[in-house]
């Protein structure tokens, strides 16, 4: 995966319990406040060594690290604080400003990645240009308190449930396992807590950031969920903002269930990407013929519902892992060669390993036992973010529409009935809803959109630049989000934004 993860946000009935070019013409030379933007004061921030977060800082000699206090509730700022983790790689020559940088999720840590970003950019303009900041926002990463809702062995266990029965009683298993979970995150986190961990307050948390920086103004690089958080800061704050680019973009207009819906058909999209390479392969585990594929991987995985099948591993490779490795591998296909090493162990009865590694990678579990809170996190956000429909007949709808648009995610036949979202059963209320974008400041933003990816798809992307009346780039490729992976016309565009303030048209790579 990367250095980044992104959005993964596939949040549906099926697969909650692992858990998403009209655009008005831009002039090419628009310009944004180019480099010779004045020196911003000396900020008053306590920086020391990275030594705060990391054992080792030999990758980033020059970054600085601090914990910024903001209030829990922005409604009471006397009251009680979290703690806002933040690095700072400072710019190596001429400095135009400071580049915010978030890599999705929600839960993903925007310190670990600028603090990947700050070794891997040694030397290009970005570098060169900007201090990259990164904060985790509230209850995520190196922020504390950390969110928590599971042990250790909690999550193994609910790894373990197959969550595949959508029989009247295999629904109100499910849907139980469900509001356990919700009911451990007001236990252990306290609701006032879980109230402020929305979009709308991590929103609150950047602009306190910029101001505590010193910024007047800040460059802002959102993949995936973090193209969400951009909006959302757009929408209150954009008058801060320089130059901003949403990459892998959330249409906030959409809903819970249209959103999921939507996700599961890239995703399916990505699937038969995924088979297409593979069967050039005369030992792909898919097979050749096309109109086989989907039926091809479903016997090969459905089995683990009721035996999972055993790996070096002692915990075995479970339906639910099975399926979670899958959706890990589709997201890039730099992963497709270990989908294809895990079906191949189903397949031939030897160990389906790889599967149960792209399982624990997208899950947070590292070799011992130990997790991250990503999931965790992930869903308390989402839940805060739209409210979620409490009515099993809309889910039901929902069941129906994604066994249609994405059969190789969809075990057994539709029943009629199918478990609501962990978000239904949240134990308080969401703080925002599905809303327009509202248009931007002509070359204050830019988006980025790839026609394949599959957590994000094309389409939100299109519909995000109308709304912000922002320009669109269209990449052509299998894979979620783009900007700095290596594509050189994408690459050089977005540094001639944020170095030279040059505003891209409309534009397809």
């Amino acid at each position: 995966m990367g250095t980044m993860q992104r959005c993964k946000r596939w949040g549906t009935a099926l697969l909650s319990s692992v858990l998403v070019l009209l655009a008005a013409p831009m002039p090419t030379a628009a310009a944004v406040p180019g480099p010779t933007a004045p020196e911003p004061a000396a900020p008053q921030v306590n920086w020391q060594s990275c030594e705060l977060f990391y054992d080792d800082t030999d990758r980033i000699p020059t970054a600085q690290c601090t914990r910024l206090p903001v209030p829990v509730s922005y409604e009471q700022p006397a009251g009680p604080a979290v703690s806002l983790a933040v690095i700072r790689v400072p710019a190596a020559g001429q400095r135009i400003g400071a580049l915010f940088v978030n890599p999705g999720g929600p839960g993903a840590s925007a310190v670990d990645t600028v603090a990947s970003m700050g070794a891997a950019l040694v030397g290009s303009p970005i570098n060169e240009h900007f201090d990259l900041i990164g904060f985790d926002p509230r209850g995520i990463g190196h922020s504390t308190p950390e969110l928590r809702c599971r042990t250790d062995a909690e999550f193994d266990a609910w790894r373990r449930e197959p969550m595949a029965d959508f029989s009247p009683a295999g629904v109100a298993r499910i849907e139980a396992l469900y509001q356990q979970f919700a009911q451990r995150c007001a236990e252990r986190m306290g609701t006032d807590f879980l109230a402020t961990l929305g979009t709308r307050d991590v929103a609150r948390d950047m602009d306190t950031v910029r101001q505590v920086l010193g910024e007047e103004q800040i460059n802002y690089l959102g993949f995936s969920y973090g193209t969400e958080i951009g909006t959302a800061y757009l929408r209150n704050h954009g008058q801060h903002v320089r130059a901003m680019v949403l990459d892998g973009a959330i249409d906030p207009t959409v809903d819970p269930v249209t959103k999921s819906i939507n996700q599961m058909a890239g995703f399916q999209q990505a699937f038969n990407a995924y088979a297409a390479d593979c069967a050039q392969s005369p030992d792909c585990p898919l097979g050749q013929d096309r109109t086989q594929w989907v039926n091809r991987y479903r016997q090969l995985v459905d089995p683990l519902v009721t035996r999972p099948a055993p790996t070096s591993d002692p915990r075995g490779l479970s339906y639910a892992d099975a399926i979670t490795g899958t959706f890990n591998s589709l997201y890039t296909p730099q992963l497709w060669r270990y989908l294809t090493s895990g079906l191949l162990g189903l397949a031939r009865g030897t160990d389906p390993g790889d599967l149960l590694l792209l399982a624990d990678e997208y899950e947070g579990r590292d070799a011992s036992g130990h997790y991250r809170n990503n999931q965790d996190a992930f869903n308390a956000v989402r839940c805060m973010d739209a409210p979620s429909p409490t009515d099993p007949a809309v889910w039901a709808a929902a069941d129906r529409r994604i066994r249609e648009l994405a059969p190789f995610a969809s075990y057994g036949g539709f029943t009629g009935f199918a478990p609501r979202d962990i978000c239904g059963f949240w134990p308080v209320p969401a703080t925002s809803a599905p809303q327009p974008a509202a248009p931007a400041r002509p070359g204050s933003v830019v988006v980025v959109s790839t026609t394949g990816d599959p957590a994000t798809p094309y389409q939100a992307g299109v519909n995000l630049a109308r709304q912000l009346q922002a320009p669109l780039i269209t990449f052509e490729g299998n894979q979620h989000t783009v900007v700095f992976s290596g594509r050189e016309c994408i690459d050089s565009t977005i540094v001639d934004y944020f170095v030279d303030g040059v505003v891209p048209g409309d534009m397809r790579c």
